[in-house]
């Protein structure tokens, strides 16, 4: 692979990472850009060391440590508010999970699906909260049974 393709890769999983996080930003959440870069430049950086290997045994061993060890970022920015009992955080965490995958994409050349993820996730974050706050309005005024489950993750 040469030094062009290497950085295509690279400033590709950087990019898209960014652009998740900038929703992430904008919503005053606890990452953005600069977060979500690095985070989906770490993905593609990890896949992308090893990538000479003829078997795939090193790239599959080092993805499945990703989606291990990614968890624990994730995981340090959920919080479960005492007064309120809500838990704060999950969106966040799915998204930093979710550019660690775009990453490897982009770290392997899945050029289709690391575009398309990205595309995805921009378009849950612009319309999934407002496609939620619908739904309860709409369940509330035909007469939902339980409330104890009504409303997002508050992220």
């Amino acid at each position: 692979m040469d030094w062009t393709e290497i950085i295509l890769r690279l400033s590709a999983a950087t990019a898209f990472g960014a652009a998740i996080g900038l929703n992430r930003n904008l919503h005053h959440k606890s990452t953005g850009v600069r977060t979500m870069g690095l985070v989906g430049l770490a993905g593609a950086l990890a896949v992308l060391a090893p990538l000479p290997d003829p078997g795939g045994q090193t790239v599959s061993r080092i993805i499945q440590g990703l989606l291990a060890g990614i968890g624990f970022l994730g995981g340090g920015v959920i919080i479960r508010r005492s007064e309120t009992h809500k838990i704060h955080g999950l969106t966040t965490a799915a998204s930093i999970w979710v550019t660690t995958l775009m990453g490897v994409a982009c770290g392997i050349g899945a050029w289709v699906p690391a575009a398309v993820a990205t595309i995805l996730v921009i378009l849950l974050f612009a319309f999934g909260g407002p496609f939620e706050r619908w739904l309860h309005r709409w369940l509330d005024q035909n007469g939902p049974t339980d409330k104890s489950d009504a409303g997002g993750e508050g992220d």
